[in-house]
């Protein structure tokens, strides 16, 4: 098995999944969710999870949530003991909820994890936006949102993927007749040439 494991090409390493934005009511407690993908099992030894807090983008990263064998809440003043970890590592699922939720909870969350023996730390970013009214029902369902543009997403590169394939098929069709056709008009011309020649 293990060299199944090292025939897995590079690029395949870890990959870390979150919405980009999620948008939560001031006061409500919201789940920040984020996932991953490995190549290997979780090992709980081995296995390894940061969140982090930032103010803004340019701003230095506060790690509040970490998991090194079990769970370690770091206990930041600005979160207290609103931060639960509600992910599970062994279904690759990272995820944790912030409880009561303030409008200075706003700013960007990073989520770093790392599985060896894949050898590179996955790492994504997710943007709380913190909400002081109840937004418009069609707004309001982030996930529905989500699910929309990453379908709509995977829609436009299943279609390219078929516009590609057709016109190849077009292309090669086009070659195939092309093909016919010079053969058909080298039959006539040799059929021609004798009929000048005996004039």
């Amino acid at each position: 098995l293990s060299y199944l494991h090292l025939a897995a090409p590079p690029g395949l390493g870890m990959e870390v999944m979150a919405p980009p934005t999620i948008n939560a009511l001031n006061g409500t407690s919201v789940k920040l969710s984020c996932t991953f993908n490995s190549c290997y099992k979780v090992e709980n030894k081995q296995f390894s999870l940061n969140w982090t807090y930032q103010e803004c983008s340019n701003c230095s990263e506060e790690l509040f949530l970490q998991f090194r064998m079990k769970i370690m809440n770091k206990q930041l003043d600005r979160f207290g003991n609103r931060v639960e970890f509600t992910g599970n590592p062994a279904k690759n699922d990272v995820s944790f909820t912030l409880k009561n939720v303030q409008l200075e909870d706003e700013g960007i969350y990073n989520c770093y994890v790392l599985n060896p023996p894949d050898r590179h730390r996955g790492y994504a970013s997710i943007s709380l936006k913190v909400l002081t009214e109840e937004p418009p029902k069609h707004d309001s369902t982030v996930a529905v949102i989500v699910g929309a543009s990453v379908g709509g997403f995977l829609a436009v590169v299943i279609l390219v993927l078929m516009v590609v394939k057709c016109v190849r098929r077009k292309k090669q069709q086009r070659l195939n007749t092309d093909d016919q056709k010079t053969e058909e008009e080298g039959k006539t011309d040799g059929e021609g040439n004798p009929d000048e020649g005996t004039k």
